[in-house]
Protein backbone atom coordinates (compact mmCIF):
# COMPACT_ATOMS: atom_id res chain seq x y z
CA UNK A 1 0.00 0.00 0.00
CA UNK A 2 0.69 3.62 -0.14
CA UNK A 3 1.03 3.95 -4.07
CA UNK A 4 -0.31 7.53 -4.85
CA UNK A 5 -3.08 6.23 -7.79
CA UNK A 6 -6.50 7.42 -6.06
CA UNK A 7 -9.17 5.68 -4.06
CA UNK A 8 -7.68 4.13 -0.73
CA UNK A 9 -4.51 4.39 -1.57
CA UNK A 10 -4.21 8.16 -1.95
CA UNK A 11 -5.38 9.47 1.23
CA UNK A 12 -4.14 6.46 4.21
CA UNK A 13 -2.69 9.12 6.20
CA UNK A 14 -6.35 9.99 6.99
CA UNK A 15 -7.71 7.15 7.79
CA UNK A 16 -7.68 4.54 11.10
CA UNK A 17 -8.03 1.08 10.87
CA UNK A 18 -9.14 1.50 6.96
CA UNK A 19 -11.87 4.64 8.36
CA UNK A 20 -11.59 7.87 7.30
CA UNK A 21 -10.71 10.13 10.48
CA UNK A 22 -12.82 12.74 9.40
CA UNK A 23 -16.11 9.70 9.85
CA UNK A 24 -14.64 9.52 13.89
CA UNK A 25 -14.99 13.32 13.92
CA UNK A 26 -18.80 12.92 12.88
CA UNK A 27 -19.28 9.94 15.02
CA UNK A 28 -18.15 12.01 18.28
CA UNK A 29 -20.42 14.95 17.32
CA UNK A 30 -23.11 12.17 16.71
CA UNK A 31 -22.43 10.89 20.39
CA UNK A 32 -22.86 14.17 21.73
CA UNK A 33 -25.41 16.02 19.90
CA UNK A 34 -28.02 12.61 20.77
CA UNK A 35 -28.79 12.05 23.49
CA UNK A 36 -30.29 8.57 22.11
CA UNK A 37 -26.64 8.06 20.83
CA UNK A 38 -25.15 9.20 24.46
CA UNK A 39 -27.77 7.15 26.62
CA UNK A 40 -26.07 4.05 23.94
CA UNK A 41 -22.73 4.45 24.55
CA UNK A 42 -22.91 5.04 28.40
CA UNK A 43 -24.72 1.91 28.57
CA UNK A 44 -22.24 -0.10 26.42
CA UNK A 45 -19.13 1.43 28.87
CA UNK A 46 -21.04 0.40 31.90
CA UNK A 47 -21.74 -3.06 30.60
CA UNK A 48 -18.02 -3.60 29.51
CA UNK A 49 -17.27 -2.44 32.98
CA UNK A 50 -18.53 -4.38 35.09
CA UNK A 51 -17.95 -7.23 33.13
CA UNK A 52 -13.88 -6.73 33.35
CA UNK A 53 -14.01 -5.56 36.93
CA UNK A 54 -16.51 -7.79 38.48
CA UNK A 55 -13.97 -9.63 40.67
CA UNK A 56 -12.88 -6.78 42.09
CA UNK A 57 -16.52 -4.70 41.87
CA UNK A 58 -19.00 -8.02 42.87
CA UNK A 59 -19.32 -7.43 46.26
CA UNK A 60 -20.25 -11.52 47.32
CA UNK A 61 -18.72 -14.63 45.82
CA UNK A 62 -21.97 -15.25 43.04
CA UNK A 63 -21.74 -18.91 43.84
CA UNK A 64 -21.72 -18.47 47.92
CA UNK A 65 -24.90 -19.22 49.87
CA UNK A 66 -26.48 -17.73 52.63
CA UNK A 67 -29.74 -18.28 54.61
CA UNK A 68 -30.92 -14.83 53.51
CA UNK A 69 -32.93 -16.67 50.90
CA UNK A 70 -35.42 -15.01 48.03
CA UNK A 71 -34.91 -11.48 50.30
CA UNK A 72 -35.86 -8.87 48.85
CA UNK A 73 -33.94 -5.90 46.79
CA UNK A 74 -33.12 -3.09 49.17
CA UNK A 75 -30.79 -0.29 48.90
CA UNK A 76 -30.13 -0.16 53.02
CA UNK A 77 -29.27 -3.94 52.95
CA UNK A 78 -26.32 -6.03 52.01
CA UNK A 79 -27.99 -7.06 49.16
CA UNK A 80 -29.54 -4.18 47.17
CA UNK A 81 -30.48 -6.55 43.67
CA UNK A 82 -31.84 -9.15 46.78
CA UNK A 83 -31.11 -12.66 46.21
CA UNK A 84 -31.82 -15.97 44.70
CA UNK A 85 -33.17 -19.08 46.18
CA UNK A 86 -30.51 -20.60 47.12
CA UNK A 87 -29.74 -17.02 49.10
CA UNK A 88 -26.72 -16.25 46.50
CA UNK A 89 -26.43 -12.15 45.61
CA UNK A 90 -28.38 -11.26 42.44
CA UNK A 91 -26.52 -8.06 42.10
CA UNK A 92 -23.18 -10.73 42.43
CA UNK A 93 -24.37 -12.92 40.14
CA UNK A 94 -25.47 -10.21 37.07
CA UNK A 95 -22.05 -8.98 37.23
CA UNK A 96 -20.37 -12.16 36.77
CA UNK A 97 -23.26 -12.81 34.51
CA UNK A 98 -21.99 -9.89 32.07
CA UNK A 99 -18.62 -11.42 31.62
CA UNK A 100 -20.22 -14.38 30.11
CA UNK A 101 -22.54 -12.21 27.43
CA UNK A 102 -20.10 -10.20 26.63
CA UNK A 103 -17.28 -13.02 26.55
CA UNK A 104 -20.03 -15.28 24.21
CA UNK A 105 -20.89 -12.14 22.42
CA UNK A 106 -17.57 -10.55 21.30
CA UNK A 107 -15.57 -14.16 20.65
CA UNK A 108 -18.97 -15.40 18.73
CA UNK A 109 -19.64 -12.43 16.28
CA UNK A 110 -15.77 -12.33 16.26
CA UNK A 111 -15.40 -16.33 14.62
CA UNK A 112 -18.53 -15.15 12.44
CA UNK A 113 -17.27 -12.01 10.79
CA UNK A 114 -13.92 -13.58 9.98
CA UNK A 115 -15.00 -16.41 8.33
CA UNK A 116 -18.27 -14.61 6.79
CA UNK A 117 -16.29 -11.08 5.79
CA UNK A 118 -13.43 -13.59 4.61
CA UNK A 119 -16.02 -15.81 1.74
CA UNK A 120 -17.72 -12.83 0.82
CA UNK A 121 -14.55 -10.95 0.21
CA UNK A 122 -13.59 -13.89 -1.90
CA UNK A 123 -17.15 -14.25 -3.33
CA UNK A 124 -17.16 -10.27 -4.53
CA UNK A 125 -13.75 -10.02 -5.69
CA UNK A 126 -13.49 -12.95 -8.22
CA UNK A 127 -17.19 -13.52 -8.88
CA UNK A 128 -18.51 -15.94 -11.56
CA UNK A 129 -18.22 -19.60 -10.39
CA UNK A 130 -16.19 -18.59 -7.42
CA UNK A 131 -18.60 -16.23 -6.22
CA UNK A 132 -21.58 -18.84 -7.40
CA UNK A 133 -19.93 -21.87 -5.29
CA UNK A 134 -19.53 -19.79 -2.12
CA UNK A 135 -22.85 -17.96 -2.07
CA UNK A 136 -24.67 -21.45 -2.30
CA UNK A 137 -22.46 -22.45 0.34
CA UNK A 138 -23.54 -19.47 2.75
CA UNK A 139 -27.71 -20.02 0.73
CA UNK A 140 -26.70 -23.64 3.26
CA UNK A 141 -25.77 -22.26 6.29
CA UNK A 142 -28.62 -19.84 6.07
CA UNK A 143 -31.09 -22.42 5.78
CA UNK A 144 -30.39 -24.16 8.85
CA UNK A 145 -31.67 -22.70 12.12
CA UNK A 146 -29.08 -21.73 14.70
CA UNK A 147 -31.32 -23.17 17.67
CA UNK A 148 -31.73 -26.49 16.10
CA UNK A 149 -27.94 -25.91 15.75
CA UNK A 150 -27.47 -25.30 18.97
CA UNK A 151 -30.05 -28.13 20.54
CA UNK A 152 -27.03 -30.27 18.07
CA UNK A 153 -24.14 -29.50 19.54
CA UNK A 154 -25.69 -29.84 23.21
CA UNK A 155 -27.40 -33.25 22.30
CA UNK A 156 -23.75 -34.31 21.38
CA UNK A 157 -21.19 -32.25 23.09
CA UNK A 158 -23.14 -30.99 26.21
CA UNK A 159 -23.49 -27.52 27.54
CA UNK A 160 -21.01 -25.59 27.49
CA UNK A 161 -19.63 -21.68 26.40
CA UNK A 162 -17.56 -22.96 23.35
CA UNK A 163 -21.20 -25.42 22.25
CA UNK A 164 -22.98 -21.91 22.17
CA UNK A 165 -20.48 -19.81 20.83
CA UNK A 166 -20.10 -22.16 17.95
CA UNK A 167 -23.83 -21.87 17.21
CA UNK A 168 -24.00 -18.07 17.78
CA UNK A 169 -20.93 -17.98 15.29
CA UNK A 170 -22.50 -20.17 13.04
CA UNK A 171 -26.00 -18.58 12.56
CA UNK A 172 -23.86 -14.94 11.81
CA UNK A 173 -21.47 -16.41 9.08
CA UNK A 174 -24.09 -15.60 6.60
CA UNK A 175 -24.81 -12.02 7.65
CA UNK A 176 -21.37 -10.75 7.27
CA UNK A 177 -20.47 -13.08 3.91
CA UNK A 178 -23.67 -11.10 2.44
CA UNK A 179 -22.82 -7.52 3.71
CA UNK A 180 -18.74 -8.09 2.97
CA UNK A 181 -20.00 -9.29 -0.91
CA UNK A 182 -22.34 -6.49 -1.57
CA UNK A 183 -19.55 -4.17 -0.47
CA UNK A 184 -16.93 -5.74 -2.66
CA UNK A 185 -19.13 -6.01 -5.78
CA UNK A 186 -19.83 -1.99 -5.55
CA UNK A 187 -16.22 -1.06 -5.17
CA UNK A 188 -13.72 -3.59 -7.23
CA UNK A 189 -14.93 -1.88 -10.39
CA UNK A 190 -13.21 1.50 -8.72
CA UNK A 191 -10.55 3.18 -10.48
CA UNK A 192 -8.10 2.86 -7.46
CA UNK A 193 -8.76 -0.82 -7.57
CA UNK A 194 -8.39 -1.41 -11.45
CA UNK A 195 -4.88 1.12 -10.90
CA UNK A 196 -3.70 -1.27 -8.26
CA UNK A 197 -4.64 -4.28 -10.82
CA UNK A 198 -2.40 -2.53 -13.50
CA UNK A 199 0.94 -1.91 -10.88
CA UNK A 200 0.54 -5.55 -10.52
CA UNK A 201 -0.37 -6.09 -7.05
CA UNK A 202 -1.78 -9.26 -6.12
CA UNK A 203 -5.47 -10.48 -5.73
CA UNK A 204 -4.59 -11.16 -2.00
CA UNK A 205 -3.04 -7.80 -2.01
CA UNK A 206 -5.91 -5.96 -3.24
CA UNK A 207 -8.48 -7.66 -1.63
CA UNK A 208 -6.96 -7.11 2.01
CA UNK A 209 -5.22 -4.00 1.55
CA UNK A 210 -7.07 -1.71 -0.97
CA UNK A 211 -10.72 -3.87 -1.44
CA UNK A 212 -11.65 -4.60 2.24
CA UNK A 213 -10.65 -1.00 3.48
CA UNK A 214 -12.95 0.05 2.23
CA UNK A 215 -15.59 -1.76 3.29
CA UNK A 216 -15.07 -1.66 6.69
CA UNK A 217 -17.42 0.99 7.85
CA UNK A 218 -20.51 -1.05 7.21
CA UNK A 219 -18.85 -4.31 8.40
CA UNK A 220 -18.30 -2.01 11.88
CA UNK A 221 -21.72 -0.96 12.41
CA UNK A 222 -23.17 -4.69 11.32
CA UNK A 223 -20.88 -6.27 13.76
CA UNK A 224 -21.76 -4.22 16.52
CA UNK A 225 -26.31 -4.53 15.71
CA UNK A 226 -25.08 -8.58 15.96
CA UNK A 227 -23.25 -8.30 19.35
CA UNK A 228 -26.57 -6.80 20.45
CA UNK A 229 -28.34 -10.03 19.02
CA UNK A 230 -25.95 -12.53 20.31
CA UNK A 231 -26.65 -11.32 23.42
CA UNK A 232 -30.16 -12.07 23.19
CA UNK A 233 -29.00 -15.59 21.52
CA UNK A 234 -27.27 -15.98 24.72
CA UNK A 235 -29.62 -15.38 26.92
CA UNK A 236 -32.61 -17.44 24.71
CA UNK A 237 -30.04 -20.84 25.22
CA UNK A 238 -29.81 -20.45 28.46
CA UNK A 239 -33.47 -19.44 29.74
CA UNK A 240 -33.87 -22.74 27.51
CA UNK A 241 -31.45 -24.67 29.58
CA UNK A 242 -29.44 -25.60 26.33
CA UNK A 243 -26.40 -22.70 26.59
CA UNK A 244 -23.96 -22.49 29.63
CA UNK A 245 -23.89 -25.45 32.23
CA UNK A 246 -27.04 -24.39 35.28
CA UNK A 247 -24.17 -23.28 37.57
CA UNK A 248 -22.68 -20.86 35.15
CA UNK A 249 -23.87 -17.53 36.28
CA UNK A 250 -25.86 -16.21 33.18
CA UNK A 251 -28.22 -13.60 32.68
CA UNK A 252 -30.65 -15.49 30.72
CA UNK A 253 -29.97 -18.36 33.22
CA UNK A 254 -31.49 -16.07 36.14
CA UNK A 255 -34.09 -15.48 34.09
CA UNK A 256 -34.88 -19.44 33.76
CA UNK A 257 -34.43 -20.06 37.47
CA UNK A 258 -36.77 -17.16 38.35
CA UNK A 259 -39.86 -17.69 36.48
CA UNK A 260 -41.11 -20.64 38.75
CA UNK A 261 -40.55 -17.99 41.82
CA UNK A 262 -42.15 -15.21 39.90
CA UNK A 263 -45.28 -14.95 42.12
CA UNK A 264 -42.66 -15.19 44.97
CA UNK A 265 -39.39 -13.56 44.40
CA UNK A 266 -40.29 -11.13 41.29
CA UNK A 267 -36.48 -9.69 41.06
CA UNK A 268 -34.91 -13.08 40.26
CA UNK A 269 -36.13 -12.56 36.46
CA UNK A 270 -37.34 -9.06 36.69
CA UNK A 271 -34.23 -7.34 37.30
CA UNK A 272 -31.87 -9.37 34.28
CA UNK A 273 -34.74 -9.27 31.80
CA UNK A 274 -34.65 -5.73 32.68
CA UNK A 275 -31.14 -6.02 32.13
CA UNK A 276 -30.68 -7.43 29.01
CA UNK A 277 -33.28 -4.80 27.66
CA UNK A 278 -31.77 -1.60 28.27
CA UNK A 279 -28.05 -3.24 27.57
CA UNK A 280 -29.45 -4.37 24.14
CA UNK A 281 -31.56 -1.57 23.71
CA UNK A 282 -27.77 0.19 24.12
CA UNK A 283 -25.23 -1.06 22.11
CA UNK A 284 -28.52 -0.64 19.25
CA UNK A 285 -28.68 2.56 19.78
CA UNK A 286 -24.71 2.50 19.55
CA UNK A 287 -24.79 0.73 16.52
CA UNK A 288 -26.98 3.69 15.27
CA UNK A 289 -24.54 6.34 16.24
CA UNK A 290 -21.88 4.30 14.14
CA UNK A 291 -24.62 3.81 11.22
CA UNK A 292 -24.99 7.37 11.07
CA UNK A 293 -21.35 8.31 11.16
CA UNK A 294 -19.87 6.21 8.93
CA UNK A 295 -22.63 5.89 5.96
CA UNK A 296 -21.13 7.09 3.32
CA UNK A 297 -24.02 6.21 1.05
CA UNK A 298 -25.21 10.22 1.00
CA UNK A 299 -21.50 11.30 1.05
CA UNK A 300 -20.90 12.96 -2.82
CA UNK A 301 -17.02 12.23 -3.73
CA UNK A 302 -16.25 9.52 -1.08
CA UNK A 303 -14.51 6.66 -2.24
Amino acid sequence: MGADYGGYGSDDTTRLFGVRLDRFDRLRETLTGDYKATFGLTTVILFVLAAIFAPELAPFDPMAQEYAIMQAPSLSSAHPFGTDSFGRDLLSRMMYGARISLGVSLVAVTIGAVVGIGLGLVAGYFGGVVDDALMRFVDVLWAFPWLLIAIMLVAVFGQGVWNVIAAIAFAYIDDFARLARGEVLSIREEEFVLAAKNIGLSDTRIMIEEVLPNAVAPLIVQFTVLVARAMLAESTLSFLGIGVKPTTPTWGALLGQGRSLIGQAWWISIIPGIAIVVTVLGINLFGDALRDAFDVRGEEGSP
